[in-house]
């Protein structure tokens, strides 16, 4: 039964007594994503289920299931991280079965995934204080392809676990590069550092509900340009304004080399001055807009500076 009331039907790979405990019961599915990019697609997970004197029902960590180890998240420190929603599910699913064959006491209830712990090195869970394994989430107990709310989800955890630990300088970067370039520059911890992707209108949106005192935003050039030019980020359609002058950049600049007197062709090291002050140019452009951006979206209080890196990771521009 899923949270909104629909039945479904799973083949599952086991469903048995515990072989080395006659009183626990154990089921397991293998987990198929579609075509949903999921680390743990083909894995399986599996509950053991044991019942207990006790009323109510309580949650451990099996294996390849993380422990919560910093505040900030929806989970106690301490608790297994299987979040609220799949929790209320199997409480749920397993008090009905309860009251129908007149069991008056609980469950103990252990939820593990099978190697679990190396895919959970490739999720944001150590960055987020959740170690030993993967993390049960879930919502609606139905996948969305491509969705991009649990990135925007992993987004606002990583700001609330930051904040709660008590950083209040964070690092919004576009990828592991300019994580990299925000680490060397300012010694910022992983937990300090959060990767938003392409979702800056994620972070700015949060931090202006859970404020900190100082944002570094980081990315490539082009990422930042298409912050700057719009309130949230690469989703946003192009103006209108820009594209039309895109068209009419190449016909304006050839006019202006026609009516150029004739000179000597540069030098190659005059072409790569040049270049590099071009480049500097926009993207010293490009970081003042982008900050602009971020300043009319956030509170007031919090100060805001940017970063561009080229392709080797290097910062070629910034704001403040």
């Amino acid at each position: 039964m899923l949270p909104k009331g629909q039945r479904v039907t799973m083949t599952l790979s086991f469903c048995r007594h515990a072989p080395d405990d006659a009183e626990t019961a154990e089921a397991g599915v293998i987990k198929d994503a579609g075509d949903d990019p999921d680390v743990t697609h083909g894995a399986l997970v599996f509950a053991r289920v044991r019942l207990s004197a006790r009323a109510g029902v309580r949650f451990y960590a099996g294996p390849g299931v993380g422990t919560v180890t910093r505040a900030g998240l929806a989970l106690d420190v301490g608790e297994p991280a299987i979040n609220p929603v799949p929790r209320r599910m199997m409480t749920e699913h397993l008090e009905a079965l309860a009251a129908s064959v007149g069991h008056g006491g609980g469950f103990k209830v252990s939820i593990g995934v099978e190697h679990g712990e190396a895919l959970a090195l490739k999720t944001m869970n150590p960055q987020l204080g959740i170690v030993g394994g993967l993390s049960i989430l879930g919502t609606t107990g139905i996948v969305r392809l491509f969705s991009c709310s649990a990135y925007v989800a992993s987004i606002h955890q990583g700001i609330d676990v930051a904040r709660a630990n008590g950083h209040r300088h964070i690092a919004a970067c576009t990828g592991n590069q300019s994580e990299d370039a925000m680490r060397a520059r300012y010694g910022l911890p992983d937990i300090a550092l959060i990767e938003m992707g392409d979702f800056a209108g994620a972070v700015l949106k949060h931090l202006r509900r859970a404020s900190v005192d100082r944002l570094s935003l980081c990315g490539g050039f082009g990422k930042l340009s298409k912050l700057a030019a719009g309130p949230y980020g690469p989703a946003q359609p192009q103006p209108a304004s820009t594209w039309r002058c895109s068209r009419r950049g190449p016909s304006m600049r050839a006019r202006a080399r026609r009516s150029r007197p004739r000179s000597a062709p540069p030098t190659r090291a005059r072409k790569r001055s040049g270049k590099h002050a071009r480049k500097a140019s926009r993207s010293a452009t490009s970081c003042a807009g982008a900050r602009g951006v971020a300043l009319d979206v956030l509170s007031p209080g919090i100060a805001v500076e940017t970063f561009a890196i080229d392709r080797q990771g290097n910062i070629v521009g910034s704001a403040a």
